[in-house]
């Protein structure tokens, strides 16, 4: 028997995607070529592994998907480990924290980090493929390994006129048709939309803003207002955006996570510090300029 890891990832991608031509674009193979390799790992086998129409996965293809499952597993975090040995980290990043956080992170974390800005999903889905050694969050999530760096409140943020007409007003109170937000899928927007108790249809205008600078901008011309997280104020105030803190702050908490089964060495610990440091550094400067 001679099956091989192209073979099984194959066989992987199929099961994932559920169709031939949709799993045969995961892998960057023609749909006749990945075709081929499940017929060749089915004759190994000696048995079907899919039922062709509609595409699921036999008794034996169930059985050779979680063997396969954990060989890929196993894989990814033999290589992680190669990686790190040679002084390499992979780190991902959301996208409103990215850009506020990292530049002052970078300096303190040398030249062995490999950076990767994306949404959440996305982040813990290379992390569990193994692409990432660890990601920098927002929200608790289920089956990683943790540690929280720091607290990040938010602040009310819109032209000043307007902010002067919702000043001492909670979270929950603010008009939802006022309130501006980043598009579907950021977990910011969705933390967002809890604390005011509202939902995503409440929301009288579709923008499909991607990201906090747009918003601020929107909010500058006067058009709603936002919720800004402490560490993007710095950045994206400008002077037609004025700051209101609430009474009771709400806040996000920011969370370095890995895989539970790759190994917490230093390169864990130290980078969990490095992150955490300029972090709190970061909003203790904000604090201060906007009590």
């Amino acid at each position: 028997m001679n099956i091989t890891f192209r073979q099984l990832s194959y066989l992987l991608a199929l099961q994932r995607t559920g169709s031939f031509s949709r799993a045969a674009e995961e892998v960057c193979v023609t749909q006749p070529a990945l075709s081929m390799q499940i017929r060749e790992l089915e004759d190994q086998i000696g048995q079907p592994l899919i039922e062709r129409r509609p595409v699921r996965l036999t008794r034996m293809g169930r059985l050779v998907v979680a063997r396969a499952q954990r060989i890929e597993a196993e894989l990814a975090a033999l290589e992680a480990e190669v990686r790190r040995g040679g002084g390499q980290v992979n780190l991902g990043v959301i996208p409103t924290i990215a850009p506020y956080l990292m530049p002052r992170a970078l300096p303190a974390l040398g030249p062995g980090l490999r950076l990767r800005e994306a949404r959440t999903e996305t982040l813990l889905a290379e992390l569990e493929a193994g692409r990432l050694d660890a990601a920098l969050i927002a929200t608790a999530e289920p089956d990683v390994a943790e540690e929280i760096l720091f607290e990040d409140r938010f602040l009310l943020a819109g032209a000043p006129a307007l902010l002067a007409l919702n000043r001492g007003l909670p979270p929950e109170a603010l008009d939802p048709g006022e309130l501006l937000l980043l598009d579907e899928g950021h977990c910011l927007a969705d933390q967002a939309l809890a604390l005011c108790g509202l939902a995503r249809r409440a929301q009288p205008f579709d923008l499909g803003a991607a990201s906090l600078a747009t918003l601020c901008a929107l909010v500058g011309q006067g058009m709603g207002l936002t919720l800004l997280p402490e560490l993007a104020c710095l950045r994206e105030t400008t002077p037609e955006i004025a700051l209101m803190r609430f009474d009771k702050e709400p806040s996000r908490q920011i969370r370095l996570v890995r895989r539970r089964d790759a190994d917490q060495d230093d390169w864990f610990t130290g980078l969990a510090g490095t992150l955490r440091a300029a972090g709190t550094g970061l909003v203790a400067e904000v604090r201060a300029r906007f009590p």
